[in-house]
């Protein structure tokens, strides 16, 4: 289970900012679920956070920073040998930022025992790596890798088995716990693993065919029940959706539909983009509930209609659809994705995190409590209003005013020249 995720000069993102699923102990929470972290401790953890953002405000950038981390993790051992250096997206609006080091850090939960890790990484070599775990309630340093020293690994308390060989095999431009993965390590693995896991990306253009591919598959599987009853319940007129094999052809999924006249099967390429969307989703969607991993999903509401988008949340929050601690990230556009169509609320304040840009272009990642927002406040209505932050500084026909102004510009130029 994740608990915070911390960044700093990637992508978008150039100064740290974190990403915190841990409810403050000042807050009560009615969807939190309170979690072992180790030492008879506890804490109290969203299912899902939601990020809302102008556009190009760096909503993406911080779900690609998590996904950034975790191919570092699961790559850097065995890809990036071919690099001189380490292939990275820093900060690209700041000349100083090539020069200084790209920070990742997460804070997490594996067996009722908290760890954290996290890197530095230039645009050459691994500055810095750290493993902390928290198996009574205290901190034990497992591994500090600091490049700068003379003696780069320190491995304090001789927790770690193996340390000469791991630090032997590891390259400068790589990570130990990508070594100690790869060498399926007796440790350390269950933290590379985590990676492995967790932190699946899912955006609305990439990949989706893939992503049909995986929920046809499932189709064959112990998911294919479900997957079908969410195609049922979702009011797309569908009845059910099968496996056609012809010959040597790579079998296809077809969706029988509901019509006066009996089914109807419409051929794969018919369906609309938003029936398509939705069976793509759903496979990973329960592979993520099945195994309790982190989820991530870049604009949840593309394609979808707000009333599907608002389902997706319920089923993280309710711990019967989710008995196994799966947790989402998701970025979204939509405010009415803040409450229900009755006026309730669809998130709690401490799941809102909002983006905003600052006059350097940077990203600046805020939670919707720094806002103070009142108990019965309409988080839809203030949002809109610019109450919160993160929405775009645009006002009421400036684009229509806009054009019309260039082209009274360019209808004068024209006469001009034309005398």
């Amino acid at each position: 289970m994740l608990l915070r995720f911390r960044v700093a000069n990637i992508r978008s993102l150039r100064d740290e900012q974190e990403l915190s699923f841990v409810v403050p102990e000042r807050d009560t929470s009615a969807t939190a679920r309170e979690t072992e972290i180790g030492g008879g401790r506890s804490a109290y953890v969203f299912p899902l956070l939601g990020i809302f953002g102008a556009n190009a405000s760096g909503k993406s950038n911080v779900l690609a920073a998590l996904t950034d981390m975790r191919t570092a993790v699961l790559n850097s051992y065995a890809r990036w040998a071919s690099f001189e250096g380490i292939p990275r997206k820093h900060f690209g609006l700041d000349s100083k930022s090539e020069k200084e080091p790209s920070f990742f850090e997460v804070d997490l939960v594996i067996d009722e025992v908290r760890w954290t890790y996290g890197f530095e990484l230039s645009s050459r070599r691994v500055e810095a790596e750290w493993i902390h775990s928290y198996p009574r309630g205290h901190r034990q340093v497992w591994l500090d890798r600091d490049a700068s020293r003379a003696g780069v690994y320190e491995w304090p308390g001789n927790r770690v088995k193996d340390r000469t060989q791991l630090a032997k095999r590891t390259r400068s431009n790589a990570l130990v716990l990508s070594t100690a993965g790869t060498d399926n390590h007796p440790q350390l693995s269950v933290l590379f693993h985590w990676f492995r896991r967790n932190l699946w990306f899912i955006n609305p253009e990439d990949e989706r065919e893939q992503r049909e591919e995986f929920t046809l598959r499932e189709l064959s599987g112990s998911r294919a029940r479900r997957i079908n009853e969410l195609l049922k319940v979702a009011d797309l007129g569908i009845s059910g959706a099968e496996i056609v094999r012809e010959g040597k052809d790579r079998p296809r999924v077809r969706l029988t539909h509901r019509s006066s006249a009996g089914n109807v099967f419409l051929d794969w390429q018919s369906e609309s983009f938003g029936t398509r969307s939705w069976f793509a989703l759903l496979g990973p969607l329960l592979l993520a509930l099945d195994e309790g991993a982190v989820l991530l999903v870049d604009e949840l509401d593309a394609s979808l209609h707000p009333r599907f988008a608002a389902e997706v949340i319920r089923l993280f929050h309710d711990p019967y659809a989710n008995p196994g601690g799966a947790q989402l990230v998701f970025t979204s556009h939509d405010p009415s994705l803040l409450i229900t169509p009755s006026g309730e609320r669809l998130l709690e304040p401490g799941q809102v995190w909002l983006t905003e840009k600052d006059k350097d272009g940077a990203t600046e990642l805020y939670p919707l409590t720094a806002a103070e927002p009142g108990e019965e406040e309409n988080l839809m209505e203030s949002y809109l209003a610019g109450a919160f932050g993160g929405v775009p500084a645009v006002v009421e026909g400036q684009f229509a005013r806009r054009l019309s102004a260039v082209s009274r510009r360019g209808h004068r130029t024209t006469t001009e020249r034309a005398q």
